[in-house]
């Protein structure tokens, strides 16, 4: 079988035994040769964003150093978080949020520091195919908000050490020097092909729970979403919308409704 593709989705991972999940299908997709010249047929899909280009950049924990439920836990006695609205955190932390919509993070927070919008601010972006994308800025941040780099340098000077950077262009000339696949704009850098060989090398021992959707309700996967857990209504249209479509004409927040399948 030739062209194989091997996608593992974040249900089968996020598991105590995810790990040994992801080497499972590396080790399954080696063996079938869906690693061939030209070709990976090896996949990771994710589901939130920024998560690949943080991979890409190595923003994962080092050694010795604390998961995400680690420090959400109470393994920290500050936390930052970065507009992260997904995770419960413990009582005792310190919590600065980041961010723009704010949800349970910001609730849970000590200090708010309002971010700004995609919309609000030039981005390198890699997308879930790791394909690097740019965004220019379409508006201004309201008010105080300001763009995530700017508030953590600011924070850098007070607390050191100082971040060695004082504009976009010097942070972004920093980025791609040392990561200069970053700079290959709508471009996708091939995946060394021995990594996937090194992780189907890994194993471990598998359990036997039933793979579950990281995704309960599609409708309330974005800080946005409080909007429609307020109007009841709404969320109902929507989700019929989703499932077979209703014959209503249009609800603000989910785009436009038209009677029969939507296409």
């Amino acid at each position: 079988m030739q062209r194989q593709i091997w996608l593992v989705g974040q249900g089968a991972l996020t598991g105590p035994d995810g790990a040994a999940i992801l080497s499972a299908v590396a080790r399954a997709a080696v063996s079938t040769g869906a690693l061939a010249d030209g070709w990976n047929g090896f996949s990771v899909l994710h589901t939130a964003a920024a998560r690949v280009g943080g991979l890409d950049i190595g923003f994962v924990p080092g050694i010795g150093g604390l998961t995400a439920a680690a420090m959400a836990d109470g393994g920290v006695d500050v936390l930052f978080l970065l507009g992260a609205d997904e995770i419960e955190v413990e009582p005792g932390p310190f919590v600065v949020y980041i961010g723009t919509h704010g949800d349970r993070g910001a609730h849970r927070a000590d200090v708010i520091l309002p971010g700004a919008a995609y919309t609000e601010k030039s981005g390198v972006y890699v997308n879930t195919e790791g394909r690097v994308q740019m965004a220019g800025r379409a508006a201004f941040p309201p008010g105080d908000a300001r763009e995530d780099w700017a508030i953590l340098r600011a924070l850098s000077e007070g607390a050191g050490p100082k971040l060695p950077y004082d504009s976009l262009a010097q942070l972004r000339g920093a980025l791609f020097k040392a990561f200069p696949h970053l700079q290959a704009i709508d471009t996708i850098s091939p995946a060394d092909p021995a990594d996937v060989r090194k992780l189907a090398a890994l194993g471990g021992s598998l359990g036997k729970a039933t793979f579950r959707s990281p995704i309960e309700d599609f409708y309330l996967t974005n800080p946005i979403a409080p909007r429609l857990r307020r109007d009841g209504g709404m969320l109902r249209a929507c989700r019929a919308r989703h499932r077979d479509g209703c014959g209503v004409t249009r609800w603000p927040s989910c785009g436009p409704i038209t009677s029969g399948r939507s296409s």
